[in-house]
């Protein structure tokens, strides 16, 4: 039978404990970007967050930070269509409702399915497809929510190790499910999956961690472990420690595309297809670097 004194020390040992557990401070992300277009042997920022045909978005709203990657499909030049419009369009639109209130942070899915439906009723006509990754953190909850559609997609980093991470999503080979907006009667023609066809998901993250949100054009020519190794340089939560990650990782993945002898997770992925394919796959590469820190707004 325990002492009066006894029980009181265990309840405040609980109470203790509970309040250790409680973390009343909001996140927000520290976020850098780069990228290259594959067109280019030195990065090149186009008109807005634009990397070749791949865009990107960083927004800021008093209830979340949200990050966006699209990846527009380089098959459409083939017939006179400038594929960096859809992705880049996707992603002003997207970081437009954001910077406007028009969201819920647990329902990233829900900003994509937004921007994506106005882009169908633009009046001005826009043709193309791209993949899709949001990434919201929500600063009071210190949930990261996420949705991803194709292969795009984000890790999380904790202790260097990969705590989290995104689905890719295939068709079949080299083939990622992606938006589209196909010309009058090709509709059932061109591929085009529903924004709701995304894989979402909701992850508790901790002061320190490491988001790491990117298009294909990253992860077919890095694997985990080289990521991992430059994540280990980065050691301060200083904008210009992360943007120099940022750029290392960038460069490192776009010097990797264009060698011949290296066996890159996209050619391994195509041996497992069947395919005899070596070497980088050249492809815009973007990258969005980010590290959860105590909100200081």
């Amino acid at each position: 039978m325990l002492s009066v004194l006894s029980y009181g020390r265990l309840v405040a040992r609980a109470v203790l404990s509970g309040l250790s557990q409680t973390d009343g401070r909001d996140y927000s992300l520290v976020t850098a970007s780069c990228g290259f277009g594959k067109d280019f042997r030195k990065g090149i920022l186009k008109k807005g967050m634009c990397y070749g045909d791949d865009a990107c978005f960083i927004a800021r709203h008093r209830s979340a930070d949200v990050l966006g990657v699209a990846d527009g499909v380089g098959g459409w030049r083939d017939y006179g269509v400038d594929p960096s419009q859809f992705s880049a369009t996707l992603m002003r639109t997207c970081e437009r409702l954001v910077k406007e209130g028009r969201f819920t942070p647990s329902s990233p899915v829900g900003i994509l399915t937004s921007g994506y439906y106005e882009l169908l009723q633009n009046k001005v006509p826009l043709l193309g497809s791209s993949t899709a990754c949001i990434v919201v953190l929500d600063r009071r909850s210190h949930q990261l929510h996420t949705c991803n559609l194709g292969d795009s997609g984000f890790l999380v980093v904790r202790g260097g190790e990969v705590v989290h991470r995104s689905d890719e999503q295939q068709h079949y080979f080299n083939t990622p499910f992606q938006l589209s907006i196909a010309p009058p009667g090709a509709e059932g023609v061109v591929l085009s999956d529903s924004p709701e066809a995304a894989d979402s998901s909701s992850f508790d993250v901790q002061l320190g961690d490491i988001i790491l949100t990117a298009s294909d054009g990253l992860f077919d020519n890095m694997p985990d472990y080289m990521i991992l190794q430059e994540l280990k340089k980065l050691k301060s939560t200083n904008y210009d420690s992360i943007q120099q990650t940022a750029q290392s990782i960038a460069k490192q993945a776009h010097e990797l595309a264009y060698d011949p002898n290296y066996m890159s997770p996209f050619a391994q992925f195509a041996c497992d297809n069947g395919l005899n394919v070596r070497g980088g796959k050249p492809d815009d590469i973007t990258v969005l670097l980010s590290i959860v820190a105590e909100c200081t707004d």
